[in-house]
């Protein structure tokens, strides 16, 4: 069950001009609570006029290794937001010494390091779980290779450009890396531009043998994701193989299958719940969400962006039938094993269960 708890802000940094990556130092206490999986991420939470805002962000540090000490130390890395809640408070007010609420790990767009070759197609900020991802991955597997596709505006507004250079410089033989600006030419490399469905189809089997990548790491803005899955599909890539992690949604790119429907309930429909090994049964109000029926009797559920795009209050749908307004978070294969957004999920029969705990 995902907790929260006051972390101390250990370190401030500034990849770009309109991002900080903020490290967070872990007591010994909580070290293995915050144990996490390369590609996980981090909810954070600070109350704003009274309201509890909460936004999920992706540890861009190494992961540690199974059988060590967890974390000491836990970096994820924020972008501004025009009119972001949080992301302007981390940008403009977080300083060395504060202390921020923290959610424990949580998160499936995750690699367990293994023998391979794996490959990436990141957009923007989508760098920040993919670098835990590579690091951890090379750091372990001395054999393991991976190719790292990344597009971004500009040089300047490239986040975490330091440290993939590093990164590159420490395993020149591993890591492949191709960077793609889709405002400002490059002395060397990829012509400027978009990397959609077209140019990726082209571009990815002249890198590598697109068929014989164990896996596929897909995470940035929607649009990007979409493309980029696309074009995998045409080159034969399995959907088993394919990951994603979709960081942003705009009304330009989101498909209109994904617009919020206003869905009525049954009349006197209710939800029980299993939550951390307690259960409750309550009723759901006209055009209430499950998940907002838990929190006026479970505050301690678990949840996040409340967009369907982080996953945190993913639950199992035990009986009954749910309509899901938008879902930008669960593979096909959760969404087939029963899993749902509880933040996105309304009732379609009078009676639904949802196991939080599964």
């Amino acid at each position: 069950m995902a907790r929260f708890h006051t972390l101390r802000v250990a370190a401030v940094d500034r990849p770009t001009d309109d991002s900080v990556a903020l490290t967070f130092a872990v007591p010994p206490g909580l070290r293995e609570e915050y144990r996490h999986t390369p590609g996980q991420h981090l909810a954070l939470r600070r109350t704003a006029d009274g309201t509890d805002v909460r936004r999920t962000y992706s540890i861009c540090s190494p992961a540690p290794a199974p059988g060590t000490e967890g974390p000491r130390t836990l970096r994820v890395g924020v972008r501004l937001v025009e009119g972001g809640a949080f992301s302007t408070y981390a940008l403009k007010e977080i300083a060395v010494g504060d202390e921020v609420e923290v959610m424990t790990p949580a998160g499936r767009f995750t690699l367990e390091p293994a023998p391979g070759l794996y490959a990436a197609v990141v957009g923007g900020s989508g760098i920040t779980p993919v670098l835990s991802i590579v690091t951890t991955l090379l750091e372990r597997e001395p054999t393991a290779r991976f190719c790292l596709i990344r597009s971004d505006r500009t040089s300047a507004s490239t986040m975490f450009l330091e440290e993939v250079a590093d990164l590159k410089d420490r395993f020149p033989e591993r890591l492949q890396l191709v960077t793609a600006l889709s405002r400002e030419e490059q002395q060397a490399g990829l012509p400027s531009g978009r990397l959609d469905r077209e140019r990726l189809t082209g571009l990815l089997p002249a890198l590598l043998p697109v068929r014989r990548v164990a896996g596929w790491f897909l995470c940035g803005p929607f649009g990007l994701v979409q493309e980029a899955e696309r074009a995998l599909r045409g080159l034969g890539v399995p959907r088993a193989r394919i990951h994603e992690e979709i960081f942003h949604v705009d009304a330009a790119t989101a498909p209109a299958s994904a617009a919020p429907t206003a869905t009525t309930a049954p009349a006197h429909s209710t939800v029980t719940v299993r939550l951390d090994g307690r259960g409750g049964t309550w009723p759901v109000r006209e055009r209430e969400s499950l998940l907002d029926t838990v929190l006026r009797n479970r505050p301690d559920a678990p949840y996040a962006c409340k967009g369907g795009v982080c996953g945190t209050c993913r639950a199992f749908l035990v009986s009954g039938e749910v309509r899901m307004d938008r879902n930008y978070a669960l593979e096909p294969e959760e969404l087939g094993a029963g899993y749902v957004l509880a933040c996105q999920s309304h009732p379609a029969t009078e009676e639904v269960e949802l196991d939080f705990d599964r």
